[in-house]
C-alpha cells in the first residue's frame, strides 16, 4: 500500500475507455480511481458477486443503471447493486474522474459479464 508518498496505485490499468488505478485490494472491498476520456464509454455490464459505489470527482457524464439513465457530476454518486446493468459515457469535453468503491466476497475481471461493447469485448 501506499507509503503516504502522494503517489497512488497498487495496479494501473489502460483501457480504450481511459484508466483505472486500484488505491486499495482488501478482503471485503476494492478501491479503484477511474479516468474515462471525452466521448467514451464503458461497456454495459453487470456483476454477479459485487455491489459497487461511485462518486463523481470531475467532469461531466452519464450512468445507465437497468433501464433509467442519471446525470453524473462532481459531488454525484450513485449506487450500483449485485446483478444491475450499468455503465458510465464521460459527455463532456474534459476527463471524467470518479471514485469506485467495491464490495463483495470477489472482485476478479471474470466476475464482468459485458452485455454490450465499444470495443467488441462483449
Amino acid at each position: 500500500m501506499g507509503g503516504g508518498d502522494g503517489k497512488t496505485g497498487l495496479e494501473v490499468g489502460k483501457r480504450p475507455w481511459g484508466i483505472y488505478e486500484v488505491l486499495a485490494d482488501e478482503e471485503d472491498h476494492k478501491v479503484k480511481r477511474i479516468t474515462v476520456y471525452p466521448g467514451k464509454r464503458l461497456s454495459l455490464q453487470r456483476h454477479r458477486r459485487r455491489s459497487e459505489h461511485w462518486f463523481c470527482v470531475h467532469g461531466e457524464g452519464a450512468v445507465t443503471l437497468d433501464d433509467r439513465v442519471v446525470e453524473f457530476t462532481p459531488g454525484g454518486a450513485v449506487d450500483i447493486g449485485t446483478g444491475v446493468l450499468h455503465r458510465v459515457e464521460n459527455r463532456g469535453e474534459d476527463k471524467l474522474y470518479f471514485i469506485e468503491i467495491q464490495r463483495g466476497d470477489y472482485f476478479g475481471e471474470d466476475d464482468i459479464e459485458r452485455v454490450e461493447d465499444d470495443f467488441g469485448r462483449a
